[in-house]
């Protein structure tokens, strides 16, 4: 099987695990961004195997991230190489960064789990903040791929157009994380919209990868050499 392929199924199979993540917590009741001590407190008091189970599913997801980059970058940078270009090196890195800052979320969702009622107000702090700059990253991730992609050729336009708009509510999010931090209201919408709309374009880039692993190679048959 083709890297392009792997990295394909990566792709998609990244989009799946953190929906499903969310699948596992949102039903419960897991606080939003903003949310009252009081009311973080008692969920992760009563749910703590449930964060522990929802946790297990996510190093997974940030292999299949990487996996998801490495091969987005291996179908682009040849002719990005040829450009003097290196959009996907740029949509990579914020790749890698946002595995490493979402570390940080679950972390603190599993200290959450461990911690008595006085710590939860710093930790929850601490989560809403990583969880919302986060968004930053998102936003280089889906920019250096949708234009490394489309000037390669290797997206369509409306594709591309997705990643923008995906990676501008991103960017807003990350920037007003302050505001969005203070309380549970409307603003949180602008990074969940986002962050739906990252879904689906991660999807349909993996997909594009497994279309690409299914081509047909080009050889270049040299000619032979003298005697």
């Amino acid at each position: 099987m083709r890297f392009s392929r792997v990295s394909g199924i990566g792709a998609i199979g990244f989009a799946g695990t953190i929906v499903g993540v969310n699948l596992l917590m949102t039903p419960a009741g897991m606080p939003l961004t903003g949310a009252g001590d009081g009311e973080v407190a008692a969920f992760f008091g009563a749910n703590g195997g449930l964060v522990g189970v929802a946790s297990a599913f996510v190093p997974a997801a940030w292999v299949l991230a990487t996996l998801f980059g490495a091969g987005a970058v291996a179908a682009l940078w040849p002719s990005e190489r040829e450009r003097g270009e290196a959009w996907s090196l740029v949509g990579f890195t914020g790749l890698i960064l946002q595995n490493v800052t979402f570390a940080g979320v679950i972390a603190a969702r599993l200290a959450l789990t461990r911690t008595s009622q006085e710590g939860t107000s710093a930790l929850w702090a601490f989560h809403d903040a990583v969880f919302t700059l986060n968004g930053t990253f998102l936003a280089i991730a889906m920019l250096g791929l949708s234009v490394a992609g489309l000037r390669t050729g290797f997206i369509r336009p409306w594709h591309g157009g997705l990643g923008f708009v995906a990676a501008a509510l991103q960017f807003t999010s990350a920037s007003l994380a302050y505001l969005i931090m203070r309380e549970d209201g409307p603003l949180g919408l602008i990074g969940l919209a986002g962050w739906l709309l990252w879904v689906a374009w991660i999807v349909v880039y993996g997909i594009r990868l497994i279309r690409h692993g299914q081509e047909r190679p080009t050889v270049t048959q040299s000619a032979p050499a003298g005697r």
